[in-house]
């Protein structure tokens, strides 16, 4: 009887230490995925921020661009301006030479 009593409470002992481990391991996991979770909170906030600064990049970028095309069409017309004035100040140096 006493060692049936010290048997059961052998199997009692290891129960609970399995119980105790069980536990242990299920706590260890929830840490884990409260963890993750607040990592995945922040990946979002980033992708979030991410996504906001390339809005802002890409409206950036069309402003250049446009300017970019508006200097072009600056420098053709100063270019042909200044092609303009050359050939005027030749052709009045020629009618100088022939004066």
């Amino acid at each position: 009887m006493m060692q049936e009593l010290t048997e059961n409470r052998q199997g009692v002992n290891k129960a609970l230490e399995r119980l105790t481990s069980s536990i242990d391991a299920v706590q260890r996991c929830a840490r884990d995925r409260l963890s993750k979770d607040k990592s995945l909170e922040g990946l979002e906030e980033d992708i979030l921020r991410l996504g906001e600064d390339r809005s802002e990049l890409a409206a950036k970028l069309d402003r250049a661009e446009a300017r970019c095309d508006s200097l072009v069409e600056v420098n053709r017309d100063v270019s042909r301006r200044l092609v303009n004035a050359m050939e005027t100040i030749r052709s009045v140096l020629d009618g100088q030479g022939q004066g």
